[in-house]
């Protein structure tokens, strides 16, 4: 299954991240199929290609929780936010 993920690149303590799309269990440092933009959290700021993303999203690849909020952020997509830092503990005691 494809899906757009974020692979992290770098110096230590000045995170950077690249936006592709890859096979799930691929390794995140290997070869991608596409490189779909960037994201560096110091500075909030971003670059992403919306038609090759919206393109992948049509074929079918899924894109991770965190994938998925920077894309609302970014309104690359028009769907509500999802929560990605809930606790276990939480969700077993509802």
């Amino acid at each position: 299954m494809l899906v757009i993920k974020l692979s992290r690149t770098g110096r230590k303590h000045q995170a950077f991240y690249r936006l592709i799309i890859n096979e799930r269990r691929s390794k995140l440092n290997g070869k991608c199929l596409e490189n779909l933009g960037w994201y560096n959290p110091k500075d909030k700021k971003y670059d992403f290609k919306k038609d090759r993303i919206n393109h992948w999203l049509k074929l079918g690849a899924q894109k991770s929780e965190t994938v998925h909020n920077l894309l609302v952020r970014a309104k690359v997509i028009s769907l509500p936010k999802i929560a990605v830092h809930k606790t276990k503990k939480l969700e077993a005691k509802a």
